[in-house]
Protein backbone atom coordinates (compact mmCIF):
# COMPACT_ATOMS: atom_id res chain seq x y z
CA UNK A 1 0.00 0.00 0.00
CA UNK A 2 1.21 3.48 -0.86
CA UNK A 3 1.99 5.81 2.04
CA UNK A 4 2.99 9.43 1.84
CA UNK A 5 3.04 10.86 5.18
CA UNK A 6 5.01 13.31 5.91
CA UNK A 7 8.84 13.89 4.90
CA UNK A 8 11.54 11.72 6.74
CA UNK A 9 14.46 12.86 5.11
CA UNK A 10 15.47 15.14 7.94
CA UNK A 11 18.18 16.82 9.74
CA UNK A 12 21.40 14.87 10.68
CA UNK A 13 21.76 14.86 14.45
CA UNK A 14 23.50 13.13 17.03
CA UNK A 15 22.17 11.42 19.64
CA UNK A 16 23.96 12.90 23.50
CA UNK A 17 22.14 10.53 26.06
CA UNK A 18 20.16 7.20 26.23
CA UNK A 19 17.64 6.58 28.65
CA UNK A 20 16.41 2.87 29.27
CA UNK A 21 13.26 1.61 30.17
CA UNK A 22 14.96 -0.06 33.24
CA UNK A 23 13.24 0.55 36.92
CA UNK A 24 15.42 3.32 37.84
CA UNK A 25 14.39 5.36 35.01
CA UNK A 26 10.14 4.61 34.87
CA UNK A 27 7.40 6.23 37.05
CA UNK A 28 3.89 5.76 36.58
CA UNK A 29 3.29 9.11 37.90
CA UNK A 30 2.96 12.68 37.42
CA UNK A 31 5.49 14.27 40.67
CA UNK A 32 7.89 17.31 40.75
CA UNK A 33 9.60 15.68 43.49
CA UNK A 34 11.23 12.58 41.65
CA UNK A 35 14.33 12.91 41.33
CA UNK A 36 15.65 13.06 37.82
CA UNK A 37 16.74 10.12 36.12
CA UNK A 38 18.42 12.35 34.05
CA UNK A 39 20.15 16.15 33.49
CA UNK A 40 20.69 17.64 29.95
CA UNK A 41 21.82 20.53 28.17
CA UNK A 42 19.53 23.15 26.38
CA UNK A 43 19.63 21.60 22.42
CA UNK A 44 20.65 18.06 23.89
CA UNK A 45 18.94 14.86 22.04
CA UNK A 46 17.72 12.34 23.79
CA UNK A 47 16.95 8.90 23.02
CA UNK A 48 13.81 7.00 25.17
CA UNK A 49 13.32 3.66 25.47
CA UNK A 50 9.73 3.46 26.51
CA UNK A 51 7.33 0.28 28.00
CA UNK A 52 4.14 -0.60 26.59
CA UNK A 53 1.17 1.16 28.47
CA UNK A 54 -0.07 -1.32 30.42
CA UNK A 55 3.82 -2.47 31.66
CA UNK A 56 4.59 -5.54 29.95
CA UNK A 57 1.49 -7.28 31.34
CA UNK A 58 0.67 -8.26 27.62
CA UNK A 59 2.83 -9.88 25.21
CA UNK A 60 2.34 -11.51 21.71
CA UNK A 61 0.14 -14.88 23.30
CA UNK A 62 -2.21 -12.52 25.05
CA UNK A 63 -5.69 -13.98 24.72
CA UNK A 64 -8.71 -11.89 25.61
CA UNK A 65 -9.73 -14.09 28.13
CA UNK A 66 -6.51 -13.00 29.62
CA UNK A 67 -7.05 -9.10 29.06
CA UNK A 68 -9.27 -9.76 32.63
CA UNK A 69 -6.50 -9.46 34.76
CA UNK A 70 -4.88 -7.07 32.82
CA UNK A 71 -4.45 -4.06 35.84
CA UNK A 72 -5.23 -1.00 34.41
CA UNK A 73 -3.64 0.75 37.85
CA UNK A 74 -1.29 2.03 37.91
CA UNK A 75 -1.08 2.77 34.07
CA UNK A 76 1.11 4.41 31.77
CA UNK A 77 5.05 3.44 32.84
CA UNK A 78 6.79 6.85 31.72
CA UNK A 79 10.59 6.84 31.06
CA UNK A 80 12.00 10.14 33.00
CA UNK A 81 11.70 12.59 34.26
CA UNK A 82 14.59 14.24 32.18
CA UNK A 83 15.67 17.84 34.02
CA UNK A 84 16.52 20.66 31.20
CA UNK A 85 19.18 23.06 32.60
CA UNK A 86 17.78 26.49 32.69
CA UNK A 87 13.86 25.64 31.97
CA UNK A 88 11.98 27.73 34.63
CA UNK A 89 8.26 28.16 35.56
CA UNK A 90 6.81 30.41 32.85
CA UNK A 91 8.90 29.05 30.26
CA UNK A 92 8.23 26.65 27.33
CA UNK A 93 10.04 23.37 26.49
CA UNK A 94 10.15 22.94 23.00
CA UNK A 95 10.29 19.05 22.25
CA UNK A 96 11.51 18.10 18.70
CA UNK A 97 10.12 14.48 17.84
CA UNK A 98 13.37 13.33 15.73
CA UNK A 99 12.57 9.67 15.51
CA UNK A 100 9.92 6.90 16.51
CA UNK A 101 11.17 3.30 16.43
CA UNK A 102 8.96 0.19 17.22
CA UNK A 103 9.94 -2.98 17.75
CA UNK A 104 7.63 -5.09 15.80
CA UNK A 105 4.46 -5.99 17.94
CA UNK A 106 1.91 -4.42 19.58
CA UNK A 107 -1.92 -4.56 20.67
CA UNK A 108 -5.07 -2.95 20.91
CA UNK A 109 -7.66 -4.13 23.41
CA UNK A 110 -10.97 -3.23 24.95
CA UNK A 111 -11.81 -4.16 28.74
CA UNK A 112 -14.43 -5.70 30.37
CA UNK A 113 -17.93 -3.26 30.04
CA UNK A 114 -18.22 -3.35 33.64
CA UNK A 115 -14.71 -1.51 34.01
CA UNK A 116 -16.26 1.40 32.36
CA UNK A 117 -13.05 2.37 30.15
CA UNK A 118 -13.49 2.96 26.68
CA UNK A 119 -16.07 5.24 24.27
CA UNK A 120 -19.14 2.26 24.53
CA UNK A 121 -17.99 -0.41 27.49
CA UNK A 122 -21.78 -0.87 27.56
CA UNK A 123 -21.75 -1.99 24.40
CA UNK A 124 -18.92 -4.71 25.44
CA UNK A 125 -19.51 -7.01 27.80
CA UNK A 126 -16.77 -9.28 27.36
CA UNK A 127 -13.05 -7.91 26.22
CA UNK A 128 -11.38 -8.38 23.41
CA UNK A 129 -7.74 -7.91 22.11
CA UNK A 130 -5.80 -8.25 18.66
CA UNK A 131 -1.81 -8.62 18.45
CA UNK A 132 -0.08 -6.74 15.61
CA UNK A 133 2.56 -7.63 13.59
CA UNK A 134 4.19 -4.24 12.60
CA UNK A 135 6.50 -4.92 9.54
CA UNK A 136 8.78 -1.37 8.65
CA UNK A 137 5.44 1.39 8.27
CA UNK A 138 2.59 -1.32 7.98
CA UNK A 139 0.53 -3.06 10.84
CA UNK A 140 -1.29 -6.30 9.96
CA UNK A 141 -5.25 -6.72 11.53
CA UNK A 142 -7.49 -9.25 10.15
CA UNK A 143 -9.28 -10.34 6.79
CA UNK A 144 -6.08 -8.78 4.84
CA UNK A 145 -6.78 -5.41 6.29
CA UNK A 146 -3.60 -3.29 6.74
CA UNK A 147 -2.81 -0.10 8.55
CA UNK A 148 -0.06 2.77 7.82
CA UNK A 149 1.84 2.97 11.11
CA UNK A 150 2.92 7.02 12.07
CA UNK A 151 4.33 6.53 15.54
CA UNK A 152 3.70 8.90 18.40
CA UNK A 153 4.03 9.50 21.84
CA UNK A 154 0.52 9.03 23.65
CA UNK A 155 1.84 10.46 26.87
CA UNK A 156 4.40 13.61 26.90
CA UNK A 157 4.77 16.23 28.97
CA UNK A 158 6.09 17.78 31.73
CA UNK A 159 5.57 18.03 35.98
CA UNK A 160 2.77 20.16 37.45
CA UNK A 161 3.61 22.84 39.76
CA UNK A 162 1.06 20.93 41.99
CA UNK A 163 2.56 18.85 44.88
CA UNK A 164 2.17 15.56 45.36
CA UNK A 165 1.08 12.68 42.70
CA UNK A 166 -0.84 12.97 39.66
CA UNK A 167 -2.26 10.49 37.40
CA UNK A 168 -1.34 10.08 34.21
CA UNK A 169 -4.54 9.02 32.65
CA UNK A 170 -6.03 12.80 32.64
CA UNK A 171 -4.16 14.69 30.20
CA UNK A 172 -3.04 18.71 32.15
CA UNK A 173 -1.90 22.21 31.07
CA UNK A 174 1.31 20.70 31.11
CA UNK A 175 0.70 17.85 28.68
CA UNK A 176 0.65 14.35 29.63
CA UNK A 177 -2.09 11.74 27.85
CA UNK A 178 -3.20 13.50 25.19
CA UNK A 179 -3.22 11.34 22.65
CA UNK A 180 -2.43 13.48 19.43
CA UNK A 181 -1.87 11.39 16.30
CA UNK A 182 0.25 13.80 14.39
CA UNK A 183 2.80 14.32 17.23
CA UNK A 184 4.97 12.21 14.93
CA UNK A 185 8.31 12.60 13.76
CA UNK A 186 8.89 15.98 12.47
CA UNK A 187 6.29 17.31 15.01
CA UNK A 188 7.62 19.98 17.68
CA UNK A 189 6.01 19.70 20.11
CA UNK A 190 5.67 23.27 22.76
CA UNK A 191 4.95 22.33 26.38
CA UNK A 192 4.35 24.76 29.03
CA UNK A 193 6.92 24.85 32.47
CA UNK A 194 5.43 24.82 35.99
CA UNK A 195 8.27 22.91 37.48
CA UNK A 196 12.32 23.39 37.92
CA UNK A 197 14.03 21.96 35.16
CA UNK A 198 10.56 21.25 33.00
CA UNK A 199 11.18 17.07 34.52
CA UNK A 200 10.06 16.00 30.99
CA UNK A 201 8.65 12.30 30.93
CA UNK A 202 7.00 9.99 27.72
CA UNK A 203 5.84 6.71 27.19
CA UNK A 204 2.22 4.89 25.97
CA UNK A 205 3.42 4.99 22.39
CA UNK A 206 1.23 4.37 19.47
CA UNK A 207 2.07 2.58 16.12
CA UNK A 208 -0.99 3.80 15.03
CA UNK A 209 -4.33 5.60 15.93
CA UNK A 210 -7.63 6.66 14.72
CA UNK A 211 -8.66 10.44 16.27
CA UNK A 212 -10.85 9.41 19.33
CA UNK A 213 -9.06 6.14 20.29
CA UNK A 214 -12.39 4.78 20.78
CA UNK A 215 -12.11 1.16 22.84
CA UNK A 216 -9.32 3.13 25.70
CA UNK A 217 -6.01 1.91 23.35
CA UNK A 218 -4.30 2.79 20.12
CA UNK A 219 -2.02 -0.02 18.64
CA UNK A 220 0.05 0.00 21.79
CA UNK A 221 3.69 -0.75 20.97
CA UNK A 222 6.78 -0.32 23.22
CA UNK A 223 9.27 1.82 21.35
CA UNK A 224 12.18 4.28 20.87
CA UNK A 225 11.59 7.75 20.83
CA UNK A 226 14.29 10.50 20.52
CA UNK A 227 13.49 14.41 21.09
CA UNK A 228 15.27 16.77 20.94
CA UNK A 229 14.99 19.89 23.68
CA UNK A 230 15.25 23.92 24.18
CA UNK A 231 14.12 26.15 26.35
CA UNK A 232 11.76 28.96 24.83
CA UNK A 233 11.69 31.95 27.13
CA UNK A 234 10.45 33.74 24.14
CA UNK A 235 7.06 31.74 24.56
CA UNK A 236 3.30 32.24 26.65
CA UNK A 237 1.34 29.59 25.96
CA UNK A 238 -1.16 28.07 28.10
CA UNK A 239 -2.01 24.77 27.14
CA UNK A 240 0.39 22.65 25.01
CA UNK A 241 0.62 23.33 21.34
CA UNK A 242 2.33 21.67 18.25
CA UNK A 243 3.63 22.25 14.57
CA UNK A 244 3.10 19.32 12.52
CA UNK A 245 2.94 18.21 9.03
CA UNK A 246 0.91 14.87 9.89
CA UNK A 247 0.14 13.41 7.54
CA UNK A 248 -3.28 13.51 8.10
CA UNK A 249 -5.18 10.86 6.21
CA UNK A 250 -3.43 7.01 6.38
CA UNK A 251 -1.76 7.25 2.95
CA UNK A 252 -0.39 11.01 3.70
CA UNK A 253 -2.51 11.93 0.53
CA UNK A 254 -6.77 12.65 -0.29
CA UNK A 255 -8.27 9.54 -0.44
CA UNK A 256 -11.33 7.56 -0.44
CA UNK A 257 -12.96 7.38 2.74
CA UNK A 258 -16.50 6.05 4.02
CA UNK A 259 -18.27 8.41 7.07
CA UNK A 260 -21.02 7.58 8.99
CA UNK A 261 -22.40 10.58 11.39
CA UNK A 262 -23.99 10.98 15.19
CA UNK A 263 -25.94 13.94 15.60
CA UNK A 264 -27.47 14.69 19.28
CA UNK A 265 -28.18 17.51 21.43
CA UNK A 266 -25.34 16.09 23.37
CA UNK A 267 -21.54 16.11 22.04
CA UNK A 268 -20.66 12.87 23.76
CA UNK A 269 -23.86 11.29 22.68
CA UNK A 270 -23.20 12.14 18.74
CA UNK A 271 -19.35 10.88 18.92
CA UNK A 272 -21.08 7.36 20.12
CA UNK A 273 -23.77 7.24 17.82
CA UNK A 274 -20.96 7.92 14.56
CA UNK A 275 -18.87 5.40 16.37
CA UNK A 276 -22.11 2.85 16.59
CA UNK A 277 -23.01 3.17 13.30
CA UNK A 278 -19.65 2.72 11.49
CA UNK A 279 -18.88 -0.36 13.74
CA UNK A 280 -22.29 -1.69 12.31
CA UNK A 281 -21.11 -0.46 8.63
CA UNK A 282 -17.89 -2.80 9.16
CA UNK A 283 -19.72 -5.58 10.81
CA UNK A 284 -21.87 -5.48 8.23
CA UNK A 285 -19.93 -4.67 4.77
CA UNK A 286 -16.53 -5.46 5.81
CA UNK A 287 -16.90 -9.37 7.07
CA UNK A 288 -15.93 -7.63 10.51
CA UNK A 289 -17.43 -9.17 14.21
CA UNK A 290 -18.52 -6.07 16.28
CA UNK A 291 -15.29 -6.67 18.56
CA UNK A 292 -12.90 -6.46 15.33
CA UNK A 293 -14.50 -3.89 14.12
CA UNK A 294 -14.33 -1.66 17.67
CA UNK A 295 -10.58 -2.60 17.37
CA UNK A 296 -10.53 -1.01 13.69
CA UNK A 297 -12.09 1.94 15.02
CA UNK A 298 -9.75 3.23 17.68
CA UNK A 299 -6.52 2.27 15.30
CA UNK A 300 -7.99 3.94 12.10
CA UNK A 301 -11.22 5.85 12.23
CA UNK A 302 -11.10 9.87 12.80
CA UNK A 303 -13.49 11.26 14.80
CA UNK A 304 -14.07 15.14 13.60
CA UNK A 305 -16.44 17.65 15.03
CA UNK A 306 -18.39 18.44 11.75
CA UNK A 307 -20.98 21.68 13.51
CA UNK A 308 -21.11 23.01 17.17
CA UNK A 309 -23.44 25.55 15.95
CA UNK A 310 -26.70 24.49 14.47
CA UNK A 311 -28.62 24.24 17.73
CA UNK A 312 -29.86 22.23 19.60
CA UNK A 313 -27.99 19.31 17.73
CA UNK A 314 -24.41 18.80 16.71
CA UNK A 315 -22.72 16.72 14.12
CA UNK A 316 -19.83 13.84 14.55
CA UNK A 317 -18.61 12.25 11.70
CA UNK A 318 -16.59 9.32 11.58
CA UNK A 319 -14.04 8.57 8.92
CA UNK A 320 -12.35 4.92 7.73
CA UNK A 321 -10.04 4.84 4.85
CA UNK A 322 -10.66 2.71 1.97
CA UNK A 323 -7.51 2.12 1.50
CA UNK A 324 -6.70 -0.39 3.99
CA UNK A 325 -9.22 -2.87 2.66
CA UNK A 326 -7.64 -5.81 0.44
CA UNK A 327 -8.24 -5.07 -3.04
CA UNK A 328 -8.79 -0.89 -2.23
CA UNK A 329 -6.30 1.40 -3.23
CA UNK A 330 -5.97 5.40 -2.56
CA UNK A 331 -6.84 8.18 -4.85
CA UNK A 332 -4.10 8.14 -7.75
CA UNK A 333 -0.17 8.83 -6.49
Amino acid sequence: MPHHGHDTDREEYSVDYRLSDADRNVHSAWDNSLEPALSVEDGDVVRFECRDAVDRQIDVETTAEDVTDVSFDPVHPLTGPVYVEGAEPGDVLEVELLDLQHKGWGYNLYFPGDMELGLLPEDFEDPGIHIWDLEGDIGKFVNGIEVPLDPFPGVIGNAPAEAGEHDTLPPRSVGGNMDVKHMTAGSTVYLPIEAEGALFSTGDCHAAQGDGEVCVTGVEAPMFVTARFTVRSDLDIEQPELATSGPFTPTGVDEPMYATTGIDSDLMEATKKATRHMITHLSEHRGLTRGEAYLLCSAAMDLKVSEVVDAPNWTVTAYIPESIFPGESAADD
